[in-house]
């Protein structure tokens, strides 16, 4: 299992990579949107659909509303990531009283506040230079691998049972601390402050955890295990992207609120 992991993130960061800095930009926003879109149709598994017309449906709505604020970008992005960064401390909230009812407007609802600023948080960052989404999602990393492997040796007391039993306090302790590490590396690389890097990216980090339990609330009540099968090892596009749907938008704000970017 861990050798499947390994060599579909090998992979997959191959093809990233590829994405980030070596194809015309307007190809890599085009695979960003495939990317948003592919997760939109997992999300759609959420919704009781009944066919796969009704799923496109869903998936045609996201796209849509990921296209006003892209058309209106700059001048929209700072207002779609204030609503993103309200609804995730929402979502933190709501974390905390599961097991709860979701009703099914407001799972509708949940896919297009976790999808939308997503995609427009992974726009601005590109567009601010590939290096600074490739941080981002740095930082998302360094919380899953330490948490994965910090978990796995040490963890015992669990983080959340209700909604992801796998999750431990230790595992996200061991995530933030290599968190913290790639910080500290990343302030003497580029000459910034830690007192201002690592608290920031602590943050980021701990948003990123809060966007796995919510996705993985959503897709218990589902009564779904994987969001799909896309990644051998790691399941399908939104088990991949879940994190980042919640880190990217406090990044790309936080970004220009600190001066990073």
């Amino acid at each position: 299992m861990l050798r499947t992991r390994i060599v579909t993130a090998v992979v997959a960061l191959l093809l990233l990579g590829v994405v980030l800095f070596l194809i015309p930009p307007g190809a890599t926003e085009l695979a960003i949107g495939l990317v948003i879109l592919a997760g939109a149709w997992e999300w759609s598994a959420f919704l009781e659909l009944s066919t796969k017309a009704a799923r496109a449906a869903y998936v045609i709505v996201v796209g849509l509303l990921c296209a006003v604020p892209y058309i209106l970008l700059p001048s929209s992005g700072e207002l779609v990531l204030q609503i993103a960064c309200a609804w995730w401390l929402v979502a933190f909230l709501w974390t905390l009283f599961y097991p709860t009812p979701i009703p099914l407007f407001v799972r509708w609802l949940s896919g297009v506040l976790v999808l939308v600023p997503a995609f427009t948080a992974l726009i601005l960052l590109f567009d601010n230079g590939p290096l600074y989404l490739l941080f981002a999602l740095l930082i998302v990393w360094a919380a899953d691998i330490g948490a994965y492997f910090t978990g796995k040796q040490f963890g015992h007391v669990k983080l959340a049972p209700g909604i992801s039993p796998g999750k431990t306090w230790e595992g996200a302790i061991g995530g933030l601390l290599a968190v913290a590490l790639l910080a500290a590396v990343s302030a003497q690389w580029a000459d910034l402050r830690l007192a201002v890097l690592i608290p920031f990216c602590l943050a980021v980090a701990v948003l990123s955890i809060i966007g796995d339990l919510t996705v993985s609330m959503f897709k218990r009540t589902a009564g779904i295990k994987d969001s799909g099968s896309l990644f051998p090892g790691h399941g399908g596009v939104l088990d991949r992207v879940d994190s980042v749907s919640a880190a990217a938008p406090l990044f790309a704000l936080g970004s220009k609120w600190l001066g990073l970017a």
